[in-house]
């Protein structure tokens, strides 16, 4: 049974997001209503390099951090007074940018008097779905699809999760971005691939899925070398390739490996929603694919607006929210823990 929540003033808590390359404020209040959503992105200058380089986004993130705070408090029309908590992502993420957000949380929460609160970045993913269905509430299954990780996550109840499965090797993101970089795609190479995917045939290559020995886990290292051996083999033989079929078929791979394991998952929770989370569930073959999955279960999907796909701090504070309201704190010397720890 999910918890209840009670509140008897309205509470509002400000967001702070810097684990890659997005330096990221918000203000949520009562955990549902979005005031200000603030997002200063890297991706013109990492796209050069074909991918995150990590001292340049912390040094973006030093130069823009306090005034993208200051603007999503300016934007919101709400004081460091009237903040009830601050809340933060402390990882998963690269070490360098998320102790740029956490030093200025930290910073802020003493200055000001108000409660810290470190809130994992894939926790604050599967919560942005609070934003898209105001009548979402655990428990529920997420399916969490992002560069760094894929994951099937039972959501038990506001503050309770647990691990299902998740990928052995490389997350789909992070097999999306690789495609596209072999491809010639500019950074980030998921959308990038998704557009291309459009004029292309889903069928035309049948790349291999892994065969795993448990429920629910993924795998996408042998996906990945396919492709790319493919691409290399037509290459080395003066072959033409369209790149668009490539593309439309192995998304279809990928998302094909996503939806079974999900369904699985749901027929063995017997759970009547599941969400989406991370970056890649803005992947609308992922979203059409999936719903009608669902749909042929009798279970729903739910998906966060565009927005709240990629990284963001309406997430980080819509998680704080509900981890203030049953008391979870932080202490000022919390330091940033890139690992996956969910619970």
């Amino acid at each position: 049974m999910a918890e209840v929540l009670k509140q008897e003033k309205d509470i509002y808590i400000l967001g702070i997001e810097s684990s890659c390359d997005e330096t990221a404020a918000a203000v949520v209040k009562n955990g549902r209503e979005v005031l200000s959503n603030i997002i200063s992105s890297q991706i013109v200058i990492h796209r050069k390099f074909g991918g995150v380089v990590p001292e340049i986004a912390s040094r973006k993130h030093i130069e823009n951090i306090m005034p993208v705070i200051d603007e999503a408090l300016s934007r919101a029309q709400v004081s460091m007074e009237q903040i009830d908590a601050v809340a933060v992502t402390y990882g998963p993420g690269l070490v360098g940018a998320l102790l740029v957000g956490l030093s200025a949380a930290k910073a802020l929460a003493w200055a000001a008097d108000k409660p810290l609160i470190g809130v994992n970045h894939l926790e604050g993913h599967v919560f942005a779905n609070f934003l898209t269905d105001a009548e979402l509430k655990p428990p529920f299954m997420a399916l969490v699809v992002s560069g760094g990780h894929t994951a099937l996550l039972k959501v038990t109840g506001y503050n309770s999760f647990e691990l299902m499965g998740q990928t052995r090797d490389d997350a789909a993101g992070e097999a999306f971005d690789k495609i596209a970089r072999v491809m010639g795609l500019p950074y980030p190479g998921g959308p990038e691939i998704e557009r291309l995917a459009l004029n292309g045939s889903d069928a035309a290559m049948q790349f291999p899925l892994a065969h795993l020995d448990k429920p629910y886990e993924f795998s996408f290292s042998g996906l990945k070398s396919a492709v790319i051996n493919y691409l290399h083999n037509q290459e080395q033989a003066g072959r033409q390739v369209n790149h668009a079929d490539v593309a439309a078929s192995f998304q279809k791979a990928v998302v094909d490996a996503l939806v079974k394991q999900a369904v699985l998952a749901m027929q063995a929770t017997g759970y009547e929603k599941i969400v989406l989370a991370g970056g890649v569930s803005a992947n609308k073959t992922l979203q059409n694919t999936l719903a009608a999955a669902m749909k042929g279960i009798g279970a729903e999907l739910v998906h966060p607006t565009p927005i709240l796909c990629t990284d963001n701090a309406v997430m980080i504070a819509c998680r704080g929210y509900f981890m203030y309201q049953a008391g979870m704190r932080s202490p000022l010397d919390l330091n940033a823990v890139p690992s996956l720890k969910l619970g």
